[in-house]
């Protein structure tokens, strides 16, 4: 049978993790990024009104929205700490996937209007 060296050392330099003190540095800035978020929807765009709804605060919240995905991505799934390239085989797959979505949405947003101005009963 071979030797096989299992130390804690070698564990963990095979095992790049998380201590304590980055969990709750990244858990601070989802709390931040979350905090941010309402303060935009209840008091810039209710309460003081300094904000309109519209595409800018959209477009706001979905910047957001993306670096709070980021983040629970690259720390709580561990995919931070992973190859470069299954990261990016897992980004073209995410790309594929989102240019999916948004070519159907296209396609049945012309659908619906196309299919629609034609009469249903054209005898009627």
């Amino acid at each position: 049978m071979s030797n096989h060296d299992h130390t804690a050392a070698a564990h963990d330099e095979h095992h790049e993790g998380m201590g304590a003190k980055q969990i709750w540095s990244v858990f601070f800035v989802l709390l931040a990024l979350t905090a941010l978020e309402f303060l935009i929807a209840l008091g810039f765009v209710h309460h003081w009104q300094i904000l309109q709804k519209g595409m800018l605060v959209n477009i706001i919240y979905i910047m957001l929205t993306l670096v709070k995905a980021y983040y629970i991505v690259a720390f709580f799934m561990h995919l931070k700490f992973e190859k470069s390239s299954f990261i990016v085989c897992s980004t073209i797959v995410f790309i594929f996937i989102a240019y999916f979505i948004v070519l159907m949405l296209v396609e049945g947003s012309y659908l619906s209007g196309a299919l629609q101005s034609h009469p249903v009963y054209p005898n009627n």
